[in-house]
């Protein structure tokens, strides 16, 4: 599965053994490579060829006599997407035709080459989590995770809201775009998803700098550039940017919320998170259950040594340290790298303020779970898979597990 992200591409060889109640991973190779398949937006061949590294790593590792019969897809998120149809189809045609003209796998007839659409990230990363975590594929049912991923490009949050009594039903059907159901083996599982196009880590700072001079609180003052964003008429523009010794948490936080988070839009189904985009409350339907954060969730604390299972406020506290012109124990890691104010204060108002996670709500970090790493491509892989052996193209030995999305 290669997983062409707005940054970077990484593949992961996965190899499974299909003779249990559900499909048990043995082994996992992974190798990523920059910049990402939207760096090359007027030359599809070079963005096809970007991608050799990681096609030879797969013919290096997958045995020879196994190859024209493993299943090979490359899905694309939200880079490809905010390049528009056009050129997003023109790279995704270059990248089909490269793994039939020159490699022996085996694409699939359909949406073996696709933009994937945000639901199904975030989707695949929650059956990924909770594959792992043993959660899904068992005998008995069990209380499943939250997940929460944060890319370049956009952001999901899936969960499985607690149906309580008193409340109206979390997920009405009518909202036929945030209820997704599952099921694995004898359960059903109906989950809430959502993926917020333009919340990833990197839109998120082009939308804050695109603001001006209110972005300088965000930034130290050793922070001195022209840096070129695209504005809203989809236009390159150099903004300069100036940072200042009035640099800090609490006016970056306003800086962030005012700019991103609009909780004034009405509210056509209660209730809402922002933007009039309904989310069941966490706080009442899911707070007693875990919170699995990963990508850059993960990346942006934790090179800062923030422990892995932090309250929300955490973060908070780790932004305000680093958002200061004092010497911080974190000066050998930010002082190359002027943008960790503004990031761990957008992640803590995405969690507190955007999804109104309580801040005493511990969540998990994590970037592996047993040694496999987290994010949507080991559960789109197993939907593959599962796709194929009820298709009859693929040898599984037990069709007792089944996989309905």
């Amino acid at each position: 599965m290669i997983d062409a992200g707005s940054t970077g591409s990484r593949i992961h060889v996965y190899r499974f053994n299909y003779c249990n109640l559900s499909p048990t991973l043995e082994d996992e190779i992974f190798k990523e490579i920059k910049p990402g398949l939207s760096s090359y937006p007027d030359s599809p061949k070079d963005a096809a060829d970007s991608l050799e590294p990681l096609l030879q790593l797969a013919m290096s590792k997958i045995p020879k006599e196994l190859q024209d019969c493993t299943p090979i897809a490359v899905k694309a998120t939200a880079g490809l997407r905010l390049l528009g149809n056009e050129k997003s189809n023109a790279i995704l045609k270059a990248v089909e035709d490269k793994i039939k003209k020159e490699y022996p796998f085996k694409l699939p007839k359909e949406n073996g080459v696709i933009v994937m659409e945000g639901k199904d990230e975030g989707v695949y990363a929650w059956i990924t989590v909770n594959y792992l975590l043993n959660k899904i594929g068992t005998e008995k049912k069990e209380d499943t995770v939250a997940v929460m991923d944060l890319g370049g490009g956009s952001t999901q949050i899936v969960f499985e809201p607690l149906t309580i009594d008193h409340l109206q039903y979390p997920i009405p059907e009518s909202n036929e775009g945030y209820r997704v159901e599952l099921k694995f083996g004898n359960f059903k599982y109906i989950l809430y998803q959502h993926s917020y196009l333009g919340y990833g880590l990197m839109e998120a700072r082009k939308s804050i700098i695109s603001e001006g001079s209110t972005v300088n609180q965000c930034f130290p003052d050793s922070f001195n550039k022209d840096v070129t964003i695209e504005n809203k008429d989809g236009i390159d523009e150099t903004v300069k940017i100036t940072g200042t010794e009035k640099v800090n948490f609490r006016d970056c936080f306003k800086t962030i919320k005012s700019v991103l988070f609009n909780k004034t839009v009405a509210c056509t189904t209660n209730p809402c998170s922002f933007d009039g985009i309904y989310q069941p409350s966490i706080t009442e339907t899911f707070n007693n259950n875990e919170i699995y954060a990963f990508s850059y969730f993960y990346d942006r604390t934790t090179a800062l040594g923030l422990n892995l299972n932090p309250e929300v406020e955490d973060i908070a506290e780790l932004a305000r340290k680093v958002c200061s012109n004092g010497k911080t124990e974190f000066d050998s890691v930010t002082k190359d790298d002027p943008y960790f104010c503004l990031d761990l204060t957008y992640l803590y108002t995405l969690l507190s303020y955007g999804y109104d996670i309580k801040t005493d709500k511990k969540i998990l970090l994590a970037k592996k779970i047993n040694d496999i790493e987290t994010g949507w491509c080991l559960g789109a892989t197993i939907q593959m898979l599962d796709s194929m052996v009820q298709e009859g193209k693929l040898y599984s030995c037990s069709k007792k597990w089944t996989f309905n999305y």
